[in-house]
């Protein structure tokens, strides 16, 4: 789903962008709800980025990437955090592109995630450029997602993916499988 977003593009940067697990729900601007095999998730768009908020039967995941005044965790390149069983992956990259890279890019992102099921992207008025993207899915067990928050005026494309579950112990002739079970990502 593509929507413009009813709010003023502030000049924000990548280097501002903060994240956080277990904060509450944010107001949001845009919102997506997903059913994936029993998994309620919730993609929301905030006038300064995103959330994600994962409802299982036994609890709830949020993570919060955005600019926040005042918050002291910046964007992470990466963060694995386990609490028992449970995992949460988090990692984060910024592309740095030239005018004509990052007009191609953001058209191509765009188009990937508007009419795609699982997809929310929201465009800021004043730059067809400026935008945040999420798209999500449910794989091998495990609740996924990727967004894209663009800033056209530095030319830096900000690009993050995250992967909630359940680690199995392996047995003698298994592997480790990965089921969702995201609630206990809040008590780490």
């Amino acid at each position: 789903m593509l929507t413009t977003l009813h709010t003023a593009y502030s000049d924000t940067r990548a280097a501002d962008l903060a994240w956080t697990l277990g904060r509450e729900p944010l107001p949001a601007l845009a919102t997506l709800d997903l059913e994936l095999d029993g998994v309620s998730l919730q993609l929301r768009l905030l006038g300064a980025s995103h959330q994600v908020l994962v409802d299982e039967e036994r609890g709830r995941c949020s993570e919060t990437v955005a600019c926040i005044p005042g918050s002291s965790t910046p964007l992470p390149l990466g963060v694995a955090k386990r609490a028992g069983d449970w995992e949460y992956e988090f990692a984060a990259r910024v592309e740095v592109l030239s005018p004509g890279q990052f007009a191609g890019r953001a058209q191509e992102l765009l188009a990937l995630v508007a009419d795609h099921p699982h997809g929310l992207a929201g465009v800021f008025p004043g730059s067809p450029y400026a935008f945040t993207a999420m798209l999500a899915r449910r794989h091998e067990g495990q609740v996924q997602w990727r967004t894209w928050h663009a800033y056209p005026q530095d030319g830096q494309l900000v690009a993050t993916r995250t992967r909630v579950g359940v680690r199995v112990p392996a047995g003698p002739a298994r592997s480790t499988v990965s089921r969702l079970r995201p609630s206990a990502v809040l008590a780490g």
